[in-house]
């Protein structure tokens, strides 16, 4: 019988009985006057007891406001030194930060705000074409009349009011730079207080999924959940004190909060946040000027990174490793990543929001076919199996249901226990919705997501191994395959193929040159050459919006 597709992570690494706030103090003392944040479009730079001091000052005015142990605060900015301040002054007083997309607008922002049941709100002034003080306002017009605190909101009854990032805000909003000048309401001994009543596996987060399904569910998550998983992406990477780690990808999201913010907390590690969001030059520019070690980016980034014209011009020798996930990472790009960005222990790490997010991740050691071929091995402490339809453990070597266990997995969706119920199982399994394949050695290679599944004429089709395919086109920078309804096959393939610069491919050419290297059942009927795919905020490609457009094209022809 064939070895079943299940695996335990190392066990000898110890997960860290910790609060935030107490892993932040311990790095603290042990580095008080190394660099902790470079902020390089704000010109800010602290050392580890700067920015302790600055996160207590803020913590202690957010107790000053009310914030109790338990309460959620909304953080609606774009990469900044202050995110990365609220995210440990709001663990250090015990509230439940909750993380809002860059992008949302004000319908998005009305469901976050009442589904989590927010008491506070920090937000920016604006953000590319997005005015929050004027989507703030009208959402709640009665805050320019409100005493500071007394926000009485028909359509938000738990919010009590607004702090802004902007030196100048309008009328009732609270300037961030006043915040901090509420610190002495709170004396030393009740802010004391507050962080030793705080028990680890408290909530610390929410997180909101995408809500393409729906509306977004807000992934709960604690301490030991996000403090753990930023500890042991960073064991994996051996970072140390010593290390300094670019951080283009978004902080609202896992990858930049958990892998990034508290991967480098837990290890004494420089954080550098090249630009308020993500900019090729701007970012190879920080690892250059900065002498960074490690770099972070969805494979996006590093496509948009590798193609920029300034990086030959720029020293990247300093750079080590990093990680490359958030989404599928192509074999060409990693190869590329390897060779020309000087990373030759570069990691892919695989997870989800619901999982803190790294669920698997490839070694240092590994060798280079299984750090560009596959998503690694189960992360310590994690349990990893692969089931079918029927909920059994599949083989090895067969396609199966990626579910995860172990410390990473949230508490649960916020004021849903249905959509809990049917993600987590009664065992506390999390079901991703990923189809992957385990090997002998415990590797693990996504295939592709259930639904994204293309079944063509009875044949199942992975868009997954097509687009690594189209990456072995010396023209294609980036591919994105998906089906289409079809009243003759059920489905139909369409690719969306992005060029490299200075490279020139038609459709005609593309269609010719697959037609003679794969099975004719897996030929994309229709292709799309574009500049750039629907994306979110993280990097992560739309393919819903693909789908969208591409039938109402389609369907014109």
């Amino acid at each position: 019988m064939n070895q079943p597709s299940y695996t335990r992570g190392r066990q000898d690494r110890p997960l860290l009985e910790q609060t935030i706030g107490q892993a932040f103090a311990a790095t603290v003392a042990r580095h008080a006057d190394r660099e902790a944040l470079v902020v390089r479009h704000q010109g800010v730079r602290y050392t580890w007891q700067q920015l302790a001091e600055q996160v207590d000052a803020h913590a202690r005015a957010l107790m000053a406001l009310g914030v109790n142990t338990g309460d959620r605060v909304g953080i609606w900015a774009p990469n900044c030194a202050q995110w990365c301040i609220l995210q440990l002054a709001s663990a250090k007083v015990g509230a439940i930060l909750v993380n809002i997309n860059p992008a949302y607008r004000v319908a998005e922002l009305d469901y976050v705000l009442r589904q989590s049941g927010c008491r506070w709100l920090v937000c920016a002034d604006a953000f590319k074409t997005s005015d929050y003080h004027a989507m703030v306002q009208a959402l709640v017009p009665e805050l320019a009349t409100a005493a500071l605190g007394e926000l009485a909101s028909e359509s938000l009854p738990q919010l009590r009011g607004v702090i802004s990032l902007a030196g100048q805000p309008p009328q009732g909003f609270l300037p961030w730079q006043a915040l901090a000048e509420r610190a002495g309401q709170t004396s030393l001994e009740a802010y004391t207080a507050r962080q030793q009543s705080l028990q680890f596996d408290q909530p610390v987060n929410i997180q909101y999924t995408s809500g393409t399904t729906g509306a977004p569910k807000g992934a709960t998550l604690s301490h030991y959940n996000i403090l753990n998983n930023g500890w042991m992406v960073g064991e994996s990477l051996a970072l140390t004190e010593h290390d300094r780690m670019v951080i283009p990808v978004p902080l609202y999201h896992c990858f930049g909060m958990v892998m990034a913010n508290l991967g480098c907390i837990t290890h004494g590690s420089t954080m550098i946040y090249p630009n308020d969001a993500f900019d090729p030059e701007l970012t190879l520019r920080a690892v250059a000027e900065e002498r960074a070690s490690i770099l972070y980016g969805v494979p996006t980034m590093f496509i948009a990174m590798l193609d920029h014209p300034s990086r030959q011009q720029l020293d990247l020798s300093s750079l080590r490793s990093g990680i490359m996930a958030g989404a599928t990472c192509p074999i060409e790009v990693m190869r590329r990543v390897i060779e020309q960005m000087h990373m030759a222990q570069v990691q892919i790490a695989y997870g989800m929001t619901e999982t803190s997010p790294v669920s698997l991740q490839t070694g240092p050691d590994d060798e280079l076919e299984l750090r560009v071929a596959t998503v690694g091995r189960t992360q310590p402490q994690l349990e990893t199996k692969l089931i079918d339809e029927h909920g059994c453990i599949v083989p090895r070597g067969q396609i199966g249901e990626l579910c995860t266990r172990g410390y990473s997995v949230m508490l649960g969706y916020w004021d849903n226990p249905q959509a809990s119920a049917d993600a987590i199982d009664p065992a506390r399994w999390m079901h991703s919705g990923d189809l992957a394949v385990m090997d002998e050695q415990g590797y693990v290679r996504i295939v592709g997501r259930n639904k994204d599944m293309i079944i063509r004429g009875g044949e199942n089709i992975y868009p997954r191994e097509l687009e690594e395919f189209f990456y072995t086109h010396p023209a294609v920078a980036d591919a994105q395959v998906i089906g289409i309804p079809c009243s003759k096959y059920g489905e139909e393939v369409v690719a969306w193929i992005k060029l490299h610069p200075g490279h020139t491919a038609t459709v005609e050419e593309l269609h010719s040159w697959c037609k003679a290297r794969m099975a004719h059942f897996k030929v994309p009927r229709h292709y799309r050459l574009v500049d750039e795919f629907p994306m979110t905020v993280t990097g992560k490609v739309q393919k819903f919006r693909m789908r969208e457009i591409s039938l109402a094209e389609i369907g014109k022809t």
